[in-house]
């Protein structure tokens, strides 16, 4: 997901946005085939810190498996909870040929470890969507003594100060904030979870929660190009699109194509992948 959706997952109440959250797998497919994915180098980032010694990893929210693959063929056994059956579906289509993962349909919140301890539990772009009051206590109950935590996003910047301008018109018109679009590359600086201002950054809640330890964050940067119909496709399969009602959405998708056909018929977009590690104490 964009960091339009990691920074916009709670109401200004810090409650999970529920009709936001369940609308991905409307376009279960769309969202497969037009969400980017993360890093190459991040799985094995993360895998080096966790030390997991044949222990099994537990994924929240794994939607149709952006990340899972990646962690899969390094050979780590996961066990991924996904809570929209559309999208579960889809993923375990896309791991089929990794016998080490095992999909469970349902809420994290839900969920229940049953005695099992894994050692490590990871999040792509879902984190913001699990219940604020509750996930660090359920993130305790899953790990082992010592397990890992990897939670991580990957929002994009565009590069052309035109086509930002522009699209950020058009999301002026239609009351879009916060889409991919809507921040220069200029606005992310260096550090990770510097996200042009916007809310989501793990680093503080688990400090101030006091049972995590060894907190380390690592971005990773790369430029991504995307052809008109391959971003439009992006765009549709994001919450604050889905919930428009499908006119307006379809106005909105038809003015940033034009936007982008009239700029050379696709956009140049920087993609971070910001990871943020902790170990329970």
């Amino acid at each position: 997901m964009p960091i339009g959706e990691a920074g916009t997952g709670m109401t200004a109440w810090g409650q999970v946005d529920m009709a936001r959250s369940q609308v991905f797998g409307e376009v279960a497919e769309l969202y497969d085939a037009a969400r980017p994915g993360y890093a190459d180098a991040l799985a094995a980032e993360v895998l080096a810190y966790a030390d997991l010694g044949g222990r099994t990893a537990v994924e929240v929210g794994a939607g149709t498996g952006k990340a899972t693959v990646a962690f899969a063929a390094l050979g780590t056994q996961v066990l991924c909870i996904e809570p929209d059956p559309r999208m579960a579906e889809v993923l375990r289509r896309n791991t089929s040929r990794y016998p080490g993962v095992r999909v469970h349909s349902g809420a994290f919140e839900d969920w229940r470890p049953g005695g099992r301890r894994f050692g490590l539990l990871f999040a792509a772009t879902s984190w913001h969507w699990v219940d604020p009051e509750r996930r660090r206590d359920l993130v305790r109950d899953a790990l082992a003594p010592g397990g890992a935590v990897a939670l991580f996003w990957n929002p994009q910047a565009v590069h052309d100060a035109r086509v930002h301008a522009a699209l950020a018109e058009v999301d002026r018109r239609h009351g879009i904030d916060r889409s991919p679009h809507a921040e220069p590359v200029s606005a992310y600086g260096d550090v990770p979870g510097n996200w042009a201002g916007q809310p989501g950054w793990p680093e503080e809640e688990c400090r101030r929660d006091g049972r995590f330890t060894e907190l380390r964050a690592v971005r990773y940067r790369q430029e991504r190009h995307y052809d008109t119909s391959r971003y439009l496709g992006y765009l549709a399969s994001i919450s604050r699109y889905r919930v428009l009602p499908p006119d307006r959405r379809e106005q909105v998708l038809a003015e940033t194509a034009q936007v982008l056909d009239a700029h050379g018929g696709g956009i140049e977009m920087e993609h971070f992948s910001d990871l943020f590690l902790a170990r329970v104490a």
